[in-house]
């Protein structure tokens, strides 16, 4: 006896430390807590479920999803009596309600979670004032199980802070995506509307798992084929299975969707034929998706068709889109990602030369998505400065949750750290503490429109990302787009403990793995403000040299101007002058290389090899020594993940410790390349701690990788 109750233990424990990837965070492993177990027993023992709606019916599913998986136990569905009771505040009883205060705090997708006795009875109570809300408390409670967290004494009211939480998926209509690194697009538009896959279900039960409540299905680089008939009525069939579950859908509408499927000649935006077009097309939508949320927009940017290309403004295009989808209570989305060839000034200065002096003009359906930094998803750039210079518009911020520039498939890097990192820095718009969260939640201004957008990375592959740790990027941004003030240490912890274990064993040494993953990352590959020096077309690998690309701002020596009296890109008063676009406390700051902080130095300054730096040594040791500091960080991630065998499915250990050993052969990579590079400018000695590059500088700028992942394939 004794022997079967240790084999029947040691399959719980083996259980405990396995995953099925494709489950993401919604693991619901079993509690082995016996405390724990009891308590979270005994409050899901009987569930009173006030609602009858198709999320109630989600909300239902899910517990016996999770329940039975943490639990061992079927959750009892009962009229009267319950342990746990999920209602909306309109539905509560008289008793029920008198034993909560500030239940008119509680927003449209809100929730509060308190425990409470009615008659002598104990229970706890989830409520909100809609169904959404109480699917989200619903996750949340879910939530705090997973981390093994005590709910005795749960007491928590929560409101998202900002209205539209987006993801925006770059996928084409052949089922490629555009910097896509996990297969093909989950999109499925042959077997549509007819074929409702799985995983589009277990897609929105992710996102909903984590407060996401739109989607934009269609790449920025869209095809107007997506508002023809025969493509609305496959997005219909996706909006109704995400409706339930919260989701709105959207569509990426290219601008001149009026000539190419209307037949018209023009896409002129004040043209009165163009306007009934849309108007006409808007309507044929919503008549088939009644909550459609309306539309993306990519406009004159890298060769988009646009305003522009009818002596109009981003705001004219914006505003006759927006006066179409009003009535509807649709919105649009206008990015601010632009850039043409008769600007041929600093492409830093771009965006805020062409919106800044629209300020207030845009209706009130128009988000202005703003990228989080002026140039295109670096490893670090500073803050975009229209966040600082738009108070009368309403702003969202486009971060990119798909490692275009940070490894594609195979890198390890935890993102939520960059974007926690934009999202605090100061704009000083309205003095200190205006953070860009602050800008975008709406608090520093009366715009009642608030967003935020994530390029998605998911794709077919079985865990939906790609890299097994990519799925922490997905969840992380979603936190963030609930709570933009979340710290990243608190989401790594929270997927880490719902993904793998809350064994803190495992968990904190991975929280420090995640945390410093993104500094190893700027640091192999463009430390010290530098940027944009990866290879041409796909993005993956050094690329210093890159100067051979149509025009200059695609080049890799337009960012970093080398020569051999310094390296980095002046952006103050002698140089292109970006710095005016901030704050005078910013530019008082960084207008010093003494003052600037060295993650953004070559940002904003040009300066000689020989430099003195804060640590008494030169910029061109500085330099080396962040290449080697980011190498190193990889040879650490990985010793690291050696010890967490004992934690973690074989499957899932395999893979990540291969993923690791390609991370450092790459990170290597970049160290040697970009160093040799470098030096052919500063001509100065390699420091010691640098090893001899195994290739020459004419081997690295001879390589070529053609078939990277993550653009278009060429079917010819």
């Amino acid at each position: 006896m004794k022997k079967l109750l240790f084999l029947i233990m040691l399959c719980v424990s083996m259980h405990s430390y396995s995953q099925d990837a494709y489950n993401l965070w919604l693991q619901y492993h079993p509690i082995q807590n016996e405390t724990l177990s009891k308590e979270y027993t005994a409050i899901l023992n009987t569930v009173e479920l006030r609602s009858t709606t198709p999320t109630s019916a989600v909300i239902k599913n899910e517990l016996n999803i999770a329940v039975p998986a943490m639990l061992s136990i079927n959750p009892n569905f009962a009229t009267s009596s319950p342990s746990l009771l999920i209602s909306k505040v309109a539905d509560l009883s008289e008793a029920e309600s008198e034993q909560l205060s500030g239940t008119q705090e509680i927003g449209s997708e809100g929730f509060y979670i308190k425990p409470i006795q009615v008659n002598k009875k104990k229970f706890l109570l989830i409520t909100a004032t809609t169904d959404k809300g109480l699917l989200y408390g619903t996750y949340y409670l879910l939530n705090q199980m997973q981390q093994n967290n005590s709910l005795k004494s749960i007491d928590v009211l929560e409101n998202p802070q900002l209205q539209k939480r987006l993801l925006n998926h770059w996928d084409n209509l052949d089922r490629t995506v555009e910097r896509g690194y996990a297969g093909f697009s989950i999109w499925d538009w042959h077997l549509l509307p007819e074929v409702i896959k799985k995983e589009y279900i277990d897609y929105a039960r992710a996102n909903a798992s984590i407060g996401i409540n739109g989607t934009v299905l269609n790449n920025v680089n869209a095809s107007a084929e997506i508002l023809e008939p025969f493509y609305l009525e496959k997005v219909k069939a996706l909006a109704d299975a995400f409706r339930p579950y919260g989701i709105q859908v959207y569509l990426t509408a290219r601008f001149s969707a009026p000539i190419e499927i209307g037949g018209l000649e023009t896409a002129d935006p004040l043209n009165k034929e163009v306007r009934n077009w849309w108007n006409q097309k808007v309507s044929e939508i919503y008549t088939q998706i009644p909550d459609f949320g309306g539309f993306l927009v990519k406009a004159n940017s890298e060769g988009q068709p646009g305003p522009n290309n009818y002596g109009r403004s981003h705001v004219d295009g914006a505003n006759m889109l927006a006066e179409a989808l009003q009535p509807h209570n649709g919105i649009v989305m206008w990015r601010a990602f632009v850039y043409s060839d008769e600007k041929p000034d600093d492409r830093a200065k771009q965006a805020y030369t062409e919106f800044v002096p629209f300020d207030g003009t845009f209706k009130d359906n128009v988000l202005v998505q703003v990228k989080n930094g002026a140039i295109d998803f670096q490893p670090r750039e500073p803050f975009h400065p229209l966040f600082g210079a738009m108070p009368n518009s309403s702003l969202m911020i486009e971060f990119q949750i798909t490692q275009e520039y940070l490894g594609g498939i195979s890198h390890l890097t935890f993102l939520p750290k960059l974007f926690e990192e934009t999202l605090q820095e100061d704009t000083f718009s309205q003095g200190a503490g205006s953070t860009v969260a602050k800008v975008i939640d709406g608090s520093l201004s009366s715009k009642k429109l608030t967003g935020i957008a994530g390029v998605s990375n998911i794709g077919t592959a079985h865990n939906w990302t790609g890299h097994p740790f990519a799925q922490a990027n997905w969840y992380g941004y979603g936190r963030l787009a609930w709570n933009p003030n979340l710290k990243a240490e608190n989401i790594a912890k929270e997927w880490l403990k719902m993904t793998f274990t809350s064994n803190p064993k495992f968990v904190e040494p991975m929280t420090r793995i995640l945390l410093n993953s993104r500094e190893a990352a700027v640091d192999y590959r463009t430390p010290l403000g530098l940027h944009h020096i990866m290879a041409a077309g796909h993005h993956q690998g050094p690329g210093p040299w890159v100067d051979y690309l149509g025009r200059a701002d695609w080049n890799s020596v337009y960012y970093h101007k080398a020569d051999k009296n310094g390296i980095g890109f002046d952006r103050t008063k002698t140089g292109s002058n970006a710095l005016e676009q901030y704050a005078q406390e910013l530019q008082e700051r960084y207008n010093d290389p003494k003052t600037t902080p060295e993650n953004y130095l070559l940002w904003f300054h040009h300066l000689p090899w020989d430099y003195t730096m804060n640590n008494g040594n030169t910029l061109w040791y500085n330099l080396a020594q962040h290449y080697q500091n980011g190498v190193e960080a990889v040879e650490n991630m990985s010793t690291t993940w050696q010890q967490m065998k004992p934690y973690v499915g074989t499957d899932i250990f395999t893979e990540t410790e291969m993923l690791l050993k390609l991370q450092l052969k790459e990170a290597q990579w970049w160290r040697d390349a970009c160093l040799l590079y470098f030096q052919e400018f500063s001509q100065l000695e390699m420091p010691a701690f640098i090893p001899k590059a195994p290739h020459t500088l004419e081997y690295y700028k001879n390589f070529r990788n053609r078939y990277a992942p993550g653009i278009n394939p060429s079917w010819d």
